[in-house]
């Protein structure tokens, strides 16, 4: 696992966790706005990081790592974090398990999906074989080009900047890594009406995802901040980045006027 760390250390830190199958790359496009605001760490997953060779085995190990990470560079406590869709996983558990403190635990309209250990296997299964095709050949399945040449200039933005997240092109990704993290992400449990004192929960929720994901946002937390965006999944993030930014902001340290 690597940390990529920028901007100036004197302003409040921000981890930043990418989604799955996504590498650290994909919050390029909002370092130099958040450095505005924030000295920004991004986490790059074991088995996900071009630069090391490593694999990914769990969610609790990751985890483990990143608590590690934040005791002994930044004194056990951060303002804050945000999760893109896996990521927002990640927040969680790290807001749960109680051994960091974040002022701040920001859920980009993550899915929240969990299943049993058989049902997780097959589900991880199914994926595995898709994705690794894809990260490493860089192309996408026949059937999906097909749709997404149909659809309108605003779609295609939007799949087009959903997919530069992935790490399409990763020879080094293993399918072992892609199943144990999609695996692994399903069967770990986040707990039911969570409330860490001095700790705020944000949900970024795109409404397009459907009233099922707000639900599990009331499940999970026990008083969420939940903003609304008329939006898909991850869509203010990767095709919206200055209104991105401008939220996190808000939601981190107030709305200072600029």
């Amino acid at each position: 696992m690597k940390f990529y760390k920028s901007g100036d250390q004197s302003k409040p830190v921000i981890f930043l966790f990418p989604g799955t199958c996504c590498l650290y790359s994909s919050f390029d496009h909002v370092l130099e706005g958040l450095h505005v605001y924030f000295y920004t760490v991004v986490v790059s997953y074991d088995g996900f990081d071009p630069n090391e060779n490593t694999q990914f085995h769990s969610m609790e190990e990751e985890c483990e790592k990143i608590e590690q990470e934040i005791i002994d560079h930044y004194g056990g406590r951060i303002k804050a974090a945000y999760g893109c869709s896996l990521g927002g996983s990640f927040v969680s558990l790290l807001i749960q398990r109680k051994r960091i403190h974040m002022d701040h635990g920001i859920i980009g309209s993550s899915d929240m999906d969990e299943a049993g250990k058989v049902m997780a296997t097959i589900q991880a299964s199914i994926v595995t074989p898709i994705m690794y095709k894809m990260v490493h050949t860089g192309t996408l399945p026949k059937l999906m080009e097909k749709k997404i040449a149909q659809m309108d200039d605003s779609k295609k933005k939007f799949v087009n900047g959903f997919l530069d997240m992935f790490g399409l092109g990763g020879s080094w990704i293993t399918k072992k890594s892609i199943y144990n993290q999609f695996y692994s992400d399903l069967v770990t449990k986040v707990q039911h009406n969570m409330d860490v004192p001095n700790t705020k929960i944000h949900v970024f929720y795109a409404t397009k995802m459907g009233k099922k994901y707000e639900k599990r946002y009331y499940t999970y937390f026990k008083n969420p901040d939940i903003h609304r965006f008329n939006m898909q999944h991850e869509e203010m993030f990767c095709c919206h980045p200055d209104k991105w930014i401008e939220e996190v902001r808000n939601v981190v340290i107030g709305d200072v006027g600029l």
